[in-house]
Order: C-alpha cells, then structure tokens, then sequence
C-alpha cells in the first residue's frame, strides 16, 4: 500500500553530504537533521513582533529542542531574542563555552549545586525555595558575585516554584539578601498550564495570582525589574500575559502552538535517511518482528536506517509513513531499534534514494505534528527525541 499525495511533488533534498572522521577514518552519515535556520529567524521576528517593548527570551534547552542549542541561540539572538533559557547548569554553561554572552536563564538543579561556575559566567538562576536561595546566597558570599535571581512562584500548575503560602518567606528572605548585597532579584516569574484559550478560566486564574505575587513582591520590597509569564501561545494571543519578557519554546521551532490556529510559524527541522536497501517481494510476506504485518500483494520493501533508537516512536508501527520522491509510503511491521521497512509499492526507488521522516509539510513529507498524532504525544516530544545517532546540518541563506 502506498499513500499517494494529491501534490506528488518530488522532494527535492539537498544533495550535499557530510562526513565526519573517527579514528582517521571518513564516515558518511546515513541520516540527518536538516536545520533551517532561516525558519528559526523567521519564527523569532514572528514570535518578538507582538511582544511590543517586551523582550523575548529563546528556550533552547534539551539541545535547542533537538535542533541544537547554540545555532539556535545564535540566530534567534540576531532576529530579535534579548534573552535565552535552559534547564540546567550543564547546558547553560555550554551555551557559554560557546561564547554565548546573552543574558542566560537557567531553572532546575539539584541541591547539591554549589553556584561557583553559574556565577563565575554571569548566568542568572530561578529560586523557588528559601533553601535554595540560601546555598545561592553562600555562593555569592564566598565568590563575592552578586547572584542574579529570578523568583519562582506557583501559581496554579502545581510544578516548579514557591506556592502561596511559602511566598511571603521566599520574598522576606530574598529582601534579606538582597540588602546585604548579596544577590539581586532580578526577576519574577511563573509558568502556565494551558494558554491555548485566552478565555479559559484557569488561564485567567494564573494571570491573577502571578499579579497577586507580584504586589506580595512589592510590599516585601522588592522591585523586580524583569516580570514574565508568558510562553509562546500566550505571546501570541495574551496581551495581558506579556509583561517584560516572553518565553518562546516551540514556536521558535516552527510548531504552531494554539491549535488550530496559524501564525505562519515555520517548522526549522527535516529528519532523512538514505535507503539501505530494496527487495521485491510476494504477497503474503512477514515483515520485521512478530511478524505482524504481511504484504497483501506483489510489493516492494524498502530498508531505512531510522528506529526507535533515533526518535522514530515504536508505538506508530501500522499507522506511520515516510515520504520517498515526495510520495507518502507506510511503514511496514513493527519499528526496530536501528530500522524501519517501507512499504513503497511499485515506486521506482533505489538504495541510496532518501526517505523523509519528517520536516514542514511543504513537500507533502509528514511534520512532526503528524508524528505526534500517530504516537499520542504532542510535537516537543517527537523534536527532542530525535537522536544524536542523525548527524545536525544546518542549512541558511541569510544569516552567518
């Protein structure tokens, strides 16, 4: 079976190969991830436009969603970002290896963290508990850095930062500190649950509680230069939501984040491998484990390097396809670790020929929106799963 586009244009795929070096020796890549980094410009200007004298901070973490988090950054920073965000303290500072000086960021480490590296690079730091802020303050102390600080609250999403009744003592003891000169509150911040309805009643809840925090800020004095909440659904369709800095995670990746809604956000990631492999077969066939699929009639396979190992997910086998020579061709059998079988019918195809996972749709390819329908999960999850196995190429007309 063969699932025939109604625009079956070929998928013209940069020819250009890579190749890498181990042990002195040239290895070509059998799958990459094609990052267009003129998408991520261009969802960055998007994303920045209806932030008004609100900056914009560029999520980048989990390895910039799978695109690589210092291209990312790089180019979001030259299109319109102010800021950047990460998870951890491994990524921030090898954002800064990289030479990224940006104002940075990070929210989530353990608690034996000790600070002396997050303040030696200038990366500010999320603080949700008085504990926390403490080890921060000692850092600070003993490298005689002022720590800059965003405080957390918890304003409904039952998640990250200090809830209600923890809020008065967080912002005491960060007046405390701050007098003492040693850190600055620098921000105040929370996240949302769900900013896809800007009508929603808990969307609206959120917003009166972080408003609530900020004026319980006020009367403990502080003066937090920097408020945020937003995220990229919210930047886009929540003025009220804005404040001095948006957060955009997946809009930067071209993922539209209201559903059913378009902003013109352009997917930035095309996932290709090259076919191994063809075999014409007869009806009846097994293919791969089990088997649980066989042909129903006279029918070529086709092998790609591409499994579960590298962000293909396993449960999609029997409803998932792939794009050869811009002609959707489903996945036959179960997915492997290291492999998928296509079906591609009596497609003139050849080893060497590439077979696209995902990328914008543009071509009639599946998106990683599709992906995440045939998995029951949502797009992050597909971006961020593809492995590190899929060499990052990135492709650009416009920027450096």
């Amino acid at each position: 079976m063969v699932f025939r586009m109604s625009r079956a244009v070929p998928h013209h795929a940069p020819s250009v190969e890579f190749n890498a070096s181990i042990g002195g020796r040239a290895v070509t890549a059998m799958a990459e991830a094609v990052v267009d980094l003129d998408a991520i410009a261009h969802n960055t200007r998007v994303l920045a436009a209806p932030a008004g004298p609100a900056g914009m901070m560029a999520v980048v973490k989990a390895g910039g969603f799978g695109h690589g988090a210092a291209e990312v950054a790089r180019t979001a920073l030259r299109h319109g970002a102010t800021w950047l965000g990460v998870t951890s303290v491994d990524e921030a500072l090898a954002l800064r290896a990289e030479g990224l000086s940006a104002p940075l960021l990070l929210w989530l480490y353990p608690p034996t963290e000790t600070f002396e590296a997050v303040l030696s690079a200038g990366i500010d730091v999320s603080v949700g508990a008085v504990a926390a802020l403490e080890v921060l303050a000692d850092a600070a102390d003993r490298t005689g850095t002022i720590a800059n600080v965003h405080l957390k609250v918890d304003t409904g999403m039952s998640r990250g930062g200090a809830p209600l009744e923890e809020w008065a003592q967080l912002f005491a003891w960060a007046r405390k500190f701050e007098s003492a000169g040693l850190l600055r509150v620098r921000g105040l911040w929370s996240h949302l649950a769900n900013a896809e309805n800007p009508e929603s009643p808990a969307l609206l809840a959120q917003i009166r509680e972080f408003e609530a925090a900020r004026q319980t800020a006020t009367a403990a004095g502080l003066a937090p230069p920097i408020l945020h909440l937003a995220n990229s659904a919210a930047g886009l369709q929540v003025p009220q939501a804005r404040y001095d800095l948006l957060r955009a995670g997946i809009g930067l990746y071209g993922i539209e984040p209201v559903p059913g809604k378009s902003y013109g956000l352009r997917p930035a990631m095309t996932v290709r491998a090259q076919i191994l492999l063809t075999k014409r077969v007869p009806a009846g066939t097994g293919v791969s484990y089990g088997p649980d699929f066989f042909t129903d009639r006279e029918t070529t396979l086709a092998l790609v390097p591409l499994g579960f190992a590298d962000g293909v997910p396993r449960q999609t086998g029997g409803r998932a396809s792939l794009s050869v020579h811009g002609v959707r061709c489903p996945v036959a059998g179960r997915v492997s670790m290291d492999q998928v079988v296509l079906d591609v019918g009596d497609l003139p195809v050849r080893a060497g020929d590439w077979a696209v996972m995902l990328g914008p749709g543009d071509l009639g390819e599946p998106t990683a929106a599709e992906w995440a329908e045939w998995a029951g999960t949502n797009p992050h999850e597909i971006l961020t799963g593809i492995g590190a196995r899929v060499r990052r190429r990135y492709e650009s007309r416009d920027t450096p």
